[in-house]
């Protein structure tokens, strides 16, 4: 069972943390061979080391029409997520982050894990804007994010293609 989310003031510092920290990290692959699927493992791998309240974090990536599971840490995920249910999906269509406090009350939800029980989704926009993916993480406490949360993953995000 994951923890209880930190406190506002302490979730956007450790957010503050956590980006300049990949951000420092990044910095140091430029003109390397390090591309965004190296940068969603490692943002992944952070973000669940880091998050008392994450207890799945992981990437899905638009591929032929549906969404692959792209790194990830926690229990096993759904490889494919196929069109057009569940939140990953609602996040692809509306092109923003979507916070759900209680899975079971989101119609069409996708249960890859019974335990996940509150979600936020954050797109991932390639270069020149389209949406190519979802950054999805779930928590098994109900309500587990806020809006402290939704900037602070948005801003992870944008490093994927940085």
């Amino acid at each position: 069972m994951s923890a209880t989310p930190p406190s506002s003031q302490h979730l956007a510092g450790r957010y503050g943390r956590i980006l300049a920290q990949l951000t420092e990290l990044f910095h140091g692959y430029r003109g390397t061979s390090c591309d965004e699927i190296a940068r969603m493992a490692t943002i992944t791998a952070l973000l669940q080391h880091k998050m008392p309240h994450f207890f799945w974090t992981g990437f899905y990536r638009l591929e032929a029409g549906q969404l692959i599971v792209g790194p990830y840490h926690g229990p096993l995920a759904c490889a494919v997520l196929k069109p057009p249910k569940g939140v990953c999906w609602q996040g692809m269509r509306d092109r923003k982050t979507i916070i759900v406090p209680d899975v079971q009350a989101f119609e069409g939800h996708v249960a890859c894990d019974e335990r996940s029980r509150s979600e936020i989704v954050v797109p991932v926009r390639e270069p020149a804007g389209n949406v190519v993916g979802v950054l999805d993480v779930d928590s098994d406490q109900p309500d587990a994010f806020s809006d402290v949360d939704r900037q602070g993953l948005e801003a992870i995000v944008e490093l994927v293609y940085a």
